[in-house]
């Protein structure tokens, strides 16, 4: 069984994270398949957007913790840890194409998401949740400080003093409740949820993909720049869009009164 399913339909890739038995905790399979597929459906100009979601009721319960426990008491000698971060580290690169990828990226949670796979969700640019979905950042309570991008995006969302208390403490808290705190921007019952994420996603997969592209290279970029530089990165931005069909097709329809219709070139 594959660890990661993929679907395109009408411009919408969607990878589900396939290992429901373990509330979809990442394997090695699921990292190997999404490092594999990021960057491919980046490169796809049929792709408009990117959904990530999971199996089986969950988002992803973050690391495989009874993994944990079994390599800490098997045999062998245990790795150093220069060379544990170096075996941990290709596995975050996750978080930076989710971030850097040149199209949205929505991260569609229909339960918990906990550790490492509510850092994911908060690498994604968009967040839907389930009202009851249950998110936890986790890693207090198994001893561990955090890792694929949660100290780089949890203070962008809540600021660094609602950060740290969600880390530190790590509360178990609802769709409804990450809403409440911007961590996600829409939340659904469970009625309207399957409907809504496809609505999302076909709104987003219908917008000026390239211009977003920009768009996301601009904000990435200003967290950290100086403000010449982001004004700098913003022209050069611009002007490539000025190229675009998106952008002349959408001057069209704007004169002639009409909505317009994206292509993604």
């Amino acid at each position: 069984m594959s660890e990661l399913l993929e679907t395109i339909e009408d411009g919408v890739a969607t990878l589900t994270m396939n290992r429901p038995e373990a509330r979809n905790a990442m394997g090695g399979g699921m990292l190997d398949s999404l490092l594999e597929a990021l960057p491919r459906l980046g490169a796809d100009n049929s792709v408009r957007c990117v959904v990530l979601t999971g199996a089986g009721g969950a988002f992803c319960a973050g690391g495989d913790v009874k993994s944990f426990a079994e390599g800490s008491s098997g045999g062998g000698k245990p790795p150093t840890q220069e060379q544990r971060a170096q075996m941990l580290r290709p596995g975050f690169e996750i978080a930076r194409l989710l971030h850097e990828l040149p199209k949205p990226t929505l991260a569609a949670i229909p339960g918990a998401a906990a550790g490492a796979g509510l850092s994911l969700a908060l690498a994604c640019d968009l967040r839907i949740a389930l009202d009851t979905a249950k998110m936890t950042t986790a890693f207090a309570k198994v001893g561990l400080s955090g890792d694929y991008g949660m100290s780089y995006f949890l203070p962008l969302l809540v600021g660094q003093t609602k950060a740290r208390d969600l880390l530190f403490t790590a509360p178990v808290i609802t769709g409804t409740e990450a809403f409440e705190l911007g961590l996600v921007n829409r939340v659904v019952d469970a009625e309207h949820y399957d409907a809504e994420v496809q609505s999302y996603a076909a709104e987003l997969s219908q917008s000026a993909t390239v211009a977003i592209g920009y768009m996301k290279k601009n904000l990435n970029a200003a967290s950290t720049g100086t403000l010449s530089e982001v004004l700098d990165r913003e022209a050069a931005h611009m002007a490539r869009c000025f190229t675009t069909e998106d952008h002349k097709q959408a001057v069209q329809a704007f004169v002639a009164k009409q909505a317009p219709v994206f292509s993604g070139e």
